[in-house]
């Protein structure tokens, strides 16, 4: 029996399983996934989960009674190892078959491993999946010196973690700020002073050549010019990588993801992806881009879902992501890298701005720290393409809904 196959049960691909549905796809629908648990929210696996504030129960997105009711079949625990596209199945590692009319690809994307001496030893980890948290915060529990490896997102949240449970933490970091992909310089300096002041050691610029073990268990990490770190845990986080080898060998184009039209469509007409799995040319990037964000995945299984019974809305929606850190909210919209002039609005000292971020003129990005405000209006600017002057932005009494109302931005 055909009909709609998913291979991953993340987001996205639960996203694209449901709007489906939703939307009049009356065929069967199976979501096919390696992992054994029902799908869950990834975000608070190192924040909340790792600080015991939320159970592993509480990270399901939905449980058996919703997929259920919507007649869609989970596989959970289940392997797919192969795409037939010409004969439109998929082979899973237990033998089993299934044919398809429709695919969905949403495999997501794994952690980078570090590629160093020692990198097997036990206790240097990494964290992807709630079985990847679990371990993570039984060893935290009995760790008191801990070495984070990479300045993102995964590393300074689990640093900030490991801070509130009273852990002296380490992050190596080889670039020469925080989050440089990801953010403005003033947010990298203001991020850097919130981790100093709550007791994070930060290396900048720095490098790690090895791990050193003792026992088969790691107790140093060594950084290029030869200094040793000791430490009881070593948390690596620098960056992910696409899953698209199913892809890959299937003939379908990929470049850093599975690349997708506007509608999350393959090369093959019947085939598509969504989530941190595909690459996409992105309105706001000016450029094909991959992006891994639960609202980019989200956003992105939607079009999917309804491209699958042809109710086309094409994928436009402006990038997101957000990281908590210590006692801090941090949010970006749309996609500064290649800013060419910033503005702040707000008070850093008061631990509350946005910077504004400009590229020839143009508003091409927002980074907040604690200020949802500032957000929802530019998420709303950038989608319509509406720029304030940049006098106008680091006005805080000027009321940037205005622009909206008049439909119109501001020249300088």
């Amino acid at each position: 029996m055909s009909g709609l196959v998913v291979i991953g049960a993340s987001y996205a691909g639960i996203e694209a399983a449901l709007t489906a549905r939703d939307a009049g796809y009356a065929e069967p629908v199976t979501v096919v996934a390696d992992e054994t648990s029902l799908p869950y929210q990834r975000p608070p696996l190192s924040k909340e989960f790792l600080l015991d504030q939320v159970s592993a129960e509480r990270l399901i997105l939905r449980d058996e009674a919703v997929f259920a009711s919507k007649r869609i079949e989970l596989l959970l625990g289940r392997r797919v190892v192969a795409i037939d596209r010409h004969a439109a199945r998929v082979a899973l590692a237990d033998g089993a078959v299934l044919d398809f009319d429709r695919l969905v690809i949403a495999t997501g994307s794994r952690a980078r491993r570090i590629a160093v001496r020692g990198a097997e030893l036990d206790g240097v980890c990494y964290l992807r999946s709630v079985g990847d948290a679990a371990d993570l915060k039984a060893r935290l529990g009995r760790a008191s010196e801990i070495v984070i490896v990479g300045g993102g997102f995964i590393g300074l949240e689990v640093a900030s973690s490991a801070a509130k449970l009273g852990k002296r933490v380490t992050v190596i970091e080889p670039a020469s700020r925080l989050l440089e992909r990801a953010v403005s310089p003033v947010v990298s300096c203001f991020l850097l002073d919130i981790h100093t002041r709550a007791g994070v050691a930060v290396k900048l610029s720095t490098s790690v050549s090895a791990m050193v073990g003792d026992g088969g268990r790691v107790v140093a990490v060594e950084l290029d010019g030869g200094v040793r770190l000791g430490t009881d845990l070593v948390v690596v986080g620098i960056g992910g990588i696409p899953n698209h080898e199913l892809a890959a060998a299937a003939g379908l184009g990929c470049a850093n993801g599975i690349v997708v039209d506007q509608n999350g469509r393959t090369a093959r007409e019947s085939i598509y992806a969504a989530g941190d799995c595909t690459t996409h040319f992105n309105q706001f990037a000016e450029d094909w881009i991959r992006l891994e964000s639960v609202q980019h995945a989200q956003d992105q299984g939607r079009t999917v879902g309804l491209a699958i019974v042809e109710s086309h809305e094409p994928y436009n929606s402006v990038p997101r992501f957000w990281s908590d850190q210590h006692d801090l909210k941090l949010q970006i919209v749309g996609h500064g890298a290649r800013r060419d002039r910033i503005v702040i609005r707000g008070s850093i000292e008061a631990g509350r701005f946005s910077v504004f971020n400009y590229r020839q003129g143009r508003l091409v990005g927002v980074d907040s720290i604690n200020n949802p405000g500032d957000q929802m209006v530019a998420r709303r600017l950038i989608a319509a393409g509406i720029s304030p002057a940049p006098s106008q932005a680091e006005d805080s009494s000027c009321d940037l809904r205005s622009l909206l109302k008049a439909g119109v931005g501001a020249v300088v």
